[in-house]
């Protein structure tokens, strides 16, 4: 009896101690199992706007029409960013370039130091060097990152107060100076929760291949940039034996799509496809950029062996992207992600037909105050510069969003029509306008009253008028550079007496059907003198056939250009005539409905 006993409590106790084994195995494979989530806040092409832009994000109403929602501003862009990263103990906050640039005058008057500084307050992690970081060269980006008052533009830094540098770190993978090395770091790494359930995130941030021009002639020679997919593909490994379980790609290039609506991806296009269609699948979120354009995209729907998540908050803090990973920290993969574009709406605005009003269906957060506040010491110091009155206009011209973005509209036109005036004495018998270079909608008073902070904003870039000769022939072939399929389609805005029409269904070189001046057909063999911005002339934009321009003239700034057209009594009238005409408009790539308050012509 006693050996049974003993043998039974020998085996009572080795049962018991292979149940507890089991069970401590199952418990600690559960929760070493338990995913872990990952938050971000992302946005991209901020461009300075430190105060609301007084633009709006163009949502589908579900019943075959659209709605406009005030959007931007730092101040509520801090708040919103608060909100979305408060869902997520373990979160980061992205940027995919043109953080600066291209900025109002609020931010550009300094250089952009606030706005980096407004960024450091939001908590931004990390931003991928887009084109517009490169506007003043080198030497002058890395002061942005590491602080300082030394000078290396025109203008004088620190104008405010001593710049600390940017509290974030700048990632640029394909950027390289003249030793071969990358200008910053181009990737990094960012790990959460510990033990068993740590998990890391590997980030690599890339600018688009051509940004050498869209860079200043001067800064072209400071750097190169390789290829996007190549280099993004060699980092991947690097990441993955970093620890990486998951990678994000923040990369200035992006895409348009052919509906409104922040959330969706219809009729993807855009320079952004080929680069997916080569990365490495281990990539998991794309964050995109420079287009300005909106979207969440599930790219498996266009290529089923890519099944990336792609987003795009559009421009100008108008937007904040809410991307949630779900990572297995055993397995080491992700296993969901998910993402949703959030209005960062802001107080209502007039625009030229309408008063684009707030929404009470959407979030609308309090601005955060210590943003305000820093926000309106730099407004307060602009003031001087931005409130001067320039002249006036009859109405508002929109910067016009959807099917004629690409052919700027009125307000090319009338940009068109003020640099031909200010270059009348270097012979000019037309100007044109780059649509991409009209970045706001010209603002105006109740009384039409303009000031140099409404055209600045349109016009930010101090860019040189260039006034060139180009035959007739020569001016055909730059007007088929902006239908070439190098780059987004883009129309030239062209001045008073300047028509052309275009078919998309000829064959390429050969899609501009006519073109007439003051009536009469262009010859192909007469010279012509032409007035574009100095962008343009160095062959920015892909019109590269600008730089066979002879007999260059300098004249004013753009900006200067646009007050002297102003001050004509009584206010100029933004020219209504269509000078560019689509034969095919049904072809349009970026086939959406003008919203309520914006009408096309």
């Amino acid at each position: 009896m006693g050996r049974r006993n003993v043998f039974f409590r020998m085996g009572a106790a080795w049962l018991l101690l292979v149940t507890l084994a089991a069970c401590a195995t199952t418990g600690g494979s559960h929760q070493a199992a338990a995913p872990v989530t990952i938050g971000i806040a992302a946005i991209n092409d901020f461009h300075g706007a430190l105060e609301p832009p007084k633009q709006s994000v163009v949502f589908p109403d579900g019943k075959g029409d659209y709605f406009n929602v005030p959007a931007g501003g730092a101040a509520w862009l801090a708040s919103t960013v608060d909100a979305v990263r408060g869902k997520y103990p373990n979160h980061l906050t992205l940027s995919a370039g043109d953080m600066i640039g291209s900025s109002p005058i609020t931010s550009a008057l300094f250089l952009d130091e606030p706005t980096i500084e407004v960024m450091s307050r939001i908590g931004m992690d990390f931003n991928a060097v887009g084109n517009h970081e490169l506007d003043f060269g080198i030497d002058e980006l890395r002061r942005k990152q590491t602080g300082g008052c030394a000078q290396f533009t025109a203008r004088k830094p620190c104008q405010v107060e001593k710049f600390r540098g940017a509290q974030f770190g700048y990632l640029a993978a394909n950027t390289l100076t003249q030793d071969g090395k990358t200008l910053f770091p181009g990737t990094a790494l960012r790990s959460f929760g510990k033990g068993r359930r740590k998990v890391t995130v590997g980030l690599i941030g890339l600018t688009l291949k051509r940004t050498d021009l869209l860079i200043p002639t001067e800064v072209q020679k400071q750097v190169r940039f390789t290829d996007e997919a190549d280099t993004a593909n060699a980092l991947v490994a690097q990441l993955k034996a970093g620890g990486a379980d998951a990678i994000v790609l923040m990369i200035h290039q992006g895409g348009r799509t052919s509906e409104p609506g922040p959330d969706t991806c219809q009729g993807l296009s855009g320079d952004i496809k080929p680069i997916l269609d080569r990365l490495d699948t281990r990539i998991d979120v794309i964050i995109s950029g420079h287009t300005h354009w909106d979207y969440v995209c599930e790219y498996g729907t266009y290529n089923p062996a890519k099944p990336f998540l792609m987003t795009s908050a559009g421009l100008w803090g108008k937007l904040v992207t809410d991307i949630t990973l779900v990572i297995d920290p055993q397995a080491h993969k992700v296993l969901s992600r998910r993402a949703n574009n959030v209005v960062v709406q802001s107080p209502a605005y007039r625009a030229s037909t309408a008063i684009i009003e707030n929404r009470s269906d959407f979030p609308q957060y309090a601005p955060r105050a210590d943003i305000a506040a820093y926000v309106a010491r730099y407004v307060a110091e602009a003031a001087d510069y931005a409130k001067r009155p320039v002249g006036k206009i009859a109405a508002p011209v929109d910067k016009l969003e959807g099917p004629l973005s690409n052919t700027g509209g009125p307000l090319g036109g009338l940009i068109a029509d003020a640099q031909l005036a200010a270059t009348a004495g270097a012979g000019a018998q037309i100007a044109f306008m780059n649509p991409f270079g009209i970045r706001r909608s010209l603002n105006a008073a109740s009384d039409g009253s303009v000031t140099f902070g409404d055209i600045y904003a349109v016009q930010p870039f101090n860019n040189e008028l260039v006034t060139i000769s180009l035959t007739g022939a020569e001016i055909k072939s730059v007007l088929e550079q902006g239908l070439d399929n190098n780059g987004p389609e883009q129309l030239l805005a062209p001045s008073v007496g300047f028509h052309y029409s275009y078919d998309r269904t000829q064959a390429l070189g050969a899609r501009i059907t006519a073109i007439t001046l003051n009536g009469a057909a262009l010859d192909a063999a007469k010279t012509y003198r032409v007035t574009v911005s100095l962008f343009l002339a160095n062959g920015g934009d892909t019109y590269t056939l600008f730089l066979n321009g002879r007999d260059r003239v300098m004249g004013m700034l753009d900006a200067a250009a646009l007050e002297a057209w102003l001050q004509a009594i009584p206010p100029r009238i933004a020219p209504a005539e269509a000078r560019i005409l689509d034969l095919h408009p049904e072809l349009n790539p970026n086939k959406v409905r003008a919203p309520p308050g914006q009408k096309y012509r």
